[in-house]
């Protein structure tokens, strides 16, 4: 079945801001004065009013975003909002930008934490911890290099939602952190194939072993996600397991529909970030819904047909813009890889488009 996508601009700004919490305790480090880069994104549907020209919706939807953030670079943000915690500022942004059909709009306050508002404006909260392991893979065919024992420097992050409205805080940064601290001992420096409940420790197992292990205590888990390397990783939310693999391509491109005069009909590129996102039912032997190694071995033609090439011209008569690429891959890699259910195309960091058509929806940021 050929779902119909739908389609999310996604957009990315940053600031550098001071701050002060002061519903805190006096002697937390964030009661005090103190500062962060922080990065905004926004992801709403296209919205033709609000575009210049066709084929400029991702480049629009950043200027728009990057006018609300720059009323607070270099500011102290109290003076703009009374308790400037990631998801209060995230609700203000939201506010300035008033773009109707928005998806989520997200606050990063560092490389590790930020919090993201869904379309139903509820807040959720996340935190990413690393830890250095080894492990292999019992089950895999023989050959296959994750047979052998070998480690990673993997990432783990943690989303709650915080459900309850009117309250400052349901779980901060740091009760997250109180919670991660017992599973950091036993997986830091370890063999995860020692550990019980991991003999078969493929992202997706480790994904759910996280869940299991912290869901009772902490009833708000929403999601769970495990970078096995910085390019893949599993999500798992209870239910439903889906991975992601990405790739970068080093392509040329220039606007057709744009006036001659605009800079974007110039022949250009990116580093583009393309990010294949999957669903399937976890293999009870193999430990995994599908493997990683085979979806870049399927992508990979598809991959050669776009990697360092002109995609003004790859595409034919249609237009080189994020969105129309964005389908344009849909349509070659769908048959290939009929678990896809989501596909990310970034020009820039965080500037792109989301095309989901899976039943799970689009899913909130990796």
């Amino acid at each position: 079945m050929n779902l119909r996508a739908g389609e999310l601009i996604a957009a990315a700004a940053s600031f550098e801001a001071a701050c002060h919490v002061p519903c805190l305790p006096t002697d937390h480090r964030a009661h005090g004065l103190h500062g962060h880069s922080f990065m905004a994104d926004v992801r709403c549907a296209p919205i033709e009013s609000a575009v210049h020209w066709p084929g400029t919706e991702v480049d629009r939807l950043q200027a728009e975003l990057q006018a609300v953030t720059q009323r607070l670079d270099y500011q102290h943000l109290n003076e703009h909002i009374a308790l400037p915690t990631d998801e209060n500022i995230a609700r203000w942004i939201r506010a300035q930008l008033a773009l109707p059909q928005t998806s989520t709009v997200g606050v990063q306050s560092t490389a590790h934490s930020g919090v993201d508002l869904d379309e139903q404006d509820r807040a959720h909260l996340w935190r990413r911890y690393i830890f250095q392991a080894a492990h292999q893979l019992p089950h895999v065919p023989a050959g296959h290099k994750c047979g052998r024992m070998h480690g990673h420097g993997f990432e783990v992050i943690l989303h709650v939602q915080q459900a309850a409205a009117g309250r400052d805080f349901i779980v901060d940064y740091d009760e997250l952190d109180r919670f991660w601290a017992p599973l950091h001992a036993q997986l830091d420096h370890a063999c995860l194939n020692d550990i019980a409940g991991l003999e078969n420790p493929t992202s997706e197992t480790l994904s759910a072993w996280i869940w299991q292990s912290l869901k009772p205590q902490l009833p708000a888990l929403s999601w769970v996600t495990v970078y096995e390397t910085g390019s893949c990783g599993a999500h798992f939310d209870g239910q439903n397991y889906r991975i992601w693999k990405d790739l970068t391509l080093d392509s040329a491109v220039r606007l057709k529909r744009v006036p001659d005069s605009d800079r974007r009909a110039r022949i250009h590129g990116h580093t583009f970030t393309l990010r294949l996102h999957l669903h399937a039912p976890l293999d009870t032997v193999l430990g995994w819904t599908v493997d990683f190694g085979d979806v870049k071995a399927v992508f990979d033609p598809i991959f050669k047909q776009l990697d360092h090439h002109p995609l003004h011209d790859v595409v034919g008569d249609r237009d080189a813009d994020t969105i129309t690429l964005a389908h344009f891959i849909r349509e070659l890699a769908q048959p290939a890889l009929p678990q896809l259910d989501r596909l990310d195309l970034y020009q820039t960091r965080g500037c792109g488009v989301i095309l989901h058509w899976g039943e799970l929806g689009p899913a909130l940021p990796v």
